[in-house]
């Protein structure tokens, strides 16, 4: 369980470092920590919300980046670790859990993405 602290959020600038090296490694692990922190609560989704600015612009960079292996197996699903997967993942989690007004801030800055919301 997490436990979530009523002062104001502010996203750690390590966070936003690890995202601008734009290693996929990093990226990876910093997209698994931002999927957890926005799980952790109701309202962190939505106070991630002033930050899209800072964390899409990465994201919008390697949102397409799957393997073309034709028919041979990718271990990085599996192993969680094929980044357009998880930015598609951690997109959807922003949409869900991020209030209304996160869907038009995510297309604003990721034209391609598709919501999971809306029909």
């Amino acid at each position: 369980m997490c436990r979530y602290n009523t002062r104001p959020f502010h996203l750690p600038n390590c966070h936003l470092a690890a995202l601008n090296t734009r290693d996929p490694e990093i990226i990876a692990i910093t997209l698994k920590i931002l999927q957890a922190l926005v799980t952790c609560s109701d309202t962190i989704g939505e106070a991630l919300v002033p930050y899209y600015r800072q964390i899409l612009p990465v994201m919008n960079l390697f949102k397409q980046s799957n393997a073309n292996l034709g028919d041979k197996i990718d271990y990085s699903q599996r192993k969680g670790l094929n980044l357009g997967d998880l930015i598609q993942q951690t997109l959807e989690l922003f949409e869900t859990h991020g209030g209304e007004d996160a869907f038009i801030n995510i297309k604003y800055m990721i034209p391609t993405y598709e919501s999971c919301v809306l029909n």
